[in-house]
């Protein structure tokens, strides 16, 4: 009978430690960066959903510090379209000489960075260990390009992936930040505490009675921080300053007949908002325009299709656009410029510089195109909504009427990344803060409730 114990005990979740006891010496790392870090490199695969501003960076760069020093090995740092040298800048705070890199030629033994888009003209095996910068990003990305990374880096002992925040209730995504460190395969995660929901193809939904162990799961491999006094820490110089969204409804003259109804509806269809979007267009740009020309103040303008950005770039005075089709180093240039003040008002879309850059410099903001994804939205918002700026930050966004559905839709999907975060942050509470201290809880128990009689025939067969 002990035999069959301890196989059904085989069976449970447990996520081995593959990591190392660091030594990170006296930093300007605030005590909750440090413990996190120290948390990372015990686990060795791990991943960290950390709010804009609360220090993913020095966590990462401390990390990957760490783990070359433990392996004399060279590391490796995948980050979003002009981070890499904004990473370096960061390294030089924390005595970490980060190296940017175009191709395997270029890779010292110490930390290397280099962009998503360059990962093809590298060899995984050269490193000991890989950050993902923003590893939410991914989702830009090719189905092929994500199975990519997580092959590529597969056999690697250390792993770290760091975000913002997962996409609201995307529970595949979770699977694919488990999947990546090594923990769970997404089709693993799915079968264990998943059912298929037989009234919407292919929608998986949480099982009701897994919910805390699936929970617990997450936070075995992964923590969640909006801010320190989420894992009890002091929220000392980690106040956001006020944000104020501010709609701007464009009016609109209504022809009955041009989308054959009697009355104004809100365009529900993707053709529908296109062409919604299309007919307002000259309107959005003439407020944003109108908002920006008569400030002296740096304004970020974020769009969504090409026509915005180019009707925006020549109605705003000393605005400068950023586009898909500029090279990879004009982007970084106009980037880096703006964050310098040189630059007085940039115009971009968010799939192009919604990540990763650190704008504090500006607090003025205008949305005159959204698309459906509220992560998107999020992340603009936040590249000035962020721990260290100490000025309000005004976020416009325009649209017409017939839009309105859009700008609902974003924000339901606020609201469920909300819950998603409180249920992170109330299932973490005292597990993952005990995790980050240094115990050692990384299995769900099994308990045995009933005795098992193994039947006469089993035993004289045996």
């Amino acid at each position: 009978m002990m035999e069959y114990l301890d196989f059904i005990k085989s069976k449970t979740i447990v996520d081995q430690d593959t990591g190392f006891k660091p030594n990170i010496r006296d930093t300007i790392l605030f005590g909750f960066q440090k413990d996190i870090t120290s948390w990372a490199c015990r686990r060795g695969r791990a991943a960290i959903f950390s709010d804009c501003g609360t220090g993913k960076t020095p966590i990462q760069l401390t990390w990957a510090d760490q783990v070359n020093r433990q392996t004399n090995k060279p590391v490796f740092i995948l980050a979003p379209l002009a981070v890499s040298r904004q990473t370096k800048r960061e390294g030089e705070k924390f005595g970490v000489d980060v190296n940017i890199c175009e191709s395997d030629a270029d890779v010292k033994n110490g930390v290397n960075i280099t962009n998503y888009e360059k990962l093809h003209r590298f060899d995984p095996a050269l490193f000991s260990g890989v950050v993902l910068d923003e590893s939410s990003i991914l989702k830009s990305f090719t189905g092929k390009t994500r199975n990519q990374i997580i092959r590529a880096f597969s056999a690697l002992p250390y792993k770290l992936a760091c975000t913002a925040t997962p996409a609201p209730n995307d529970f595949m995504e979770l699977g694919n930040h488990s999947e990546f460190v090594g923990s769970l395969t997404r089709a693993e995660m799915l079968s264990m505490f998943f059912i298929n929901d037989t009234s919407s193809v292919a929608t998986w939904r949480l099982k009701r009675h897994a919910q805390d162990e699936f929970w617990k799961w997450v936070c075995s491999w992964a923590v969640m921080i909006r801010k320190p006094s989420d894992l009890g820490y002091d929220n000392d110089g980690f106040a956001l300053p006020e944000l104020n969204i501010i709609s701007n409804v464009v009016n609109m003259d209504f022809d009955p007949g041009q989308f054959g109804e009697l009355f104004l509806q809100e365009a529900s269809t993707l053709s529908e908002r296109r062409e919604a979007r299309k007919l307002s267009l000259e309107k959005r740009v003439e407020v944003a325009a109108d908002l920006a020309n008569k400030s002296s103040e740096q304004w970020l303008i974020w769009c969504d299709m090409n026509a915005e950005s180019s009707l925006l770039s020549k109605s705003i005075s000393d605005a400068v656009e950023v586009t898909g089709s500029d090279r990879p180093g004009v982007k970084e240039d106009r980037m880096l410029a703006f964050q310098s003040g040189e630059i007085r008002v940039l115009v971009t879309k968010p799939s192009i510089a919604g990540w990763g850059m650190n704008w504090q410099n500006c607090r003025n903001m205008a949305f005159v195109g959204l698309s459906d994804s509220y992560e998107q939205f999020y992340q603009a918002v936040r590249r000035c909504w962020r721990f260290g700026q100490n000025r309000t930050v005004n976020a416009h966004v325009i649209y017409s009427a017939r839009e309105g559905s859009v700008v609902k839709n974003i924000k339901r999907k606020e609201d469920d990344a909300a819950i998603m975060a409180d249920n992170m942050i109330k299932h973490m509470s005292g597990f993952t803060k005990s995790v980050i201290n240094g115990a050692t809880n990384d299995q769900t128990p099994y308990e045995a409730e009933k005795t098992i009689t193994i039947p006469s025939w089993i035993r004289e067969a045996s």
